[in-house]
């Protein structure tokens, strides 16, 4: 791997330690990261990247994680959990409160210049100045997932029909789907405020993540579910009121790298 021209390495990591990293990855996972580690040092393979999906139990731990990333060279990256994917089952528990998105946003104003978070973490643009990074949802802009049977979606967190762009067997390929599809060209355009009209900081978190508002059953054009001024709490509390609601709430769609298992008839 050290001899490739081009090989770009990510290992994930929720916890600095076994306790919390493996309560979310899987027993034994934790020490499997490290060893990944300490061969990819031991190879002099070059900077690699250490993956963190910041949740409720690690906000604490985001300095030991900078400080690991660092004791190997390599480059930290944070991520905002979404509910979707297994995440959909975690997320009411895992991801952060309302008072460590605080703590996160002042961290990454802080310490991550040069951390790496995508478009992760804009929602939290509404606290004050604008965090590094990329500050606007991507998908469809200057993101996009491809599958492995070559469904086109607008971001690793919106596997589901209603978010395929088209497929890249089709006439035209990718560039016709990336340039000329329904999905992308309406997602480039200006969005509706909708509920967060009234409200003064919409121009800086731009109503936060598409996919975490989809999969929690809120409308697009509603406020995020963590959305830092409370309204994601108080439109969440609103839907959980609603049984019917709650019940038609989107699930991911099929990840097609697990295929459905099928039957053998003897």
């Amino acid at each position: 791997l050290a001899a490739m021209e081009y090989l770009d390495i990510q290992i994930s990591l929720d916890g600095v330690d076994a306790v919390t990293n493996d309560a979310v990855r899987g027993a034994g996972s934790y020490d499997m990261a490290r060893r990944a580690m300490d061969n990819l040092a031991a190879a002099n393979f070059g900077p690699f990247k250490i993956s963190v999906v910041v949740t409720r139990q690690n906000v604490p731990q985001l300095d030991q994680f900078k400080a690991l990333a660092d004791s190997y060279g390599a480059q930290l990256r944070v991520t905002r959990l979404r509910p979707s994917g297994r995440g959909v089952d975690s997320w009411d528990h895992l991801h952060p409160t309302n008072l460590q998105q605080r703590e996160i946003y002042d961290w990454l104003m802080a310490s991550g210049e040069n951390v790496l978070t995508g478009d992760s973490f804009f929602h939290l643009n509404a606290l004050g100045p604008s965090l590094p990074g990329l500050n606007m949802c991507g998908a469809g802009r200057v993101v996009c997932l491809i599958d492995p049977i070559g469904d086109v979606y607008a971001c690793p967190f919106v596997i589901h029909d209603e978010f395929r762009a088209g497929n890249v067997r089709d006439p035209g390929g990718f560039a016709r789907v990336w340039k000329q599809s329904d999905l992308f060209t309406s997602l480039r355009e200006p969005q509706s405020a909708g509920a967060c009209a009234s409200c003064g900081a919409f121009d800086a978190c731009q109503g936060g993540c598409m996919a975490a508002k989809f999969f929690t059953g809120l409308p697009l054009d509603g406020p995020d579910p963590e959305c830092v001024g409370g309204d994601g709490e108080v439109a969440l509390a609103e839907l959980a009121a609603t049984p019917v609601a709650v019940s038609l709430k989107p699930r991911p769609a099929m990840d097609h790298t697990k295929p459905a298992r099928v039957p053998v008839l003897s």
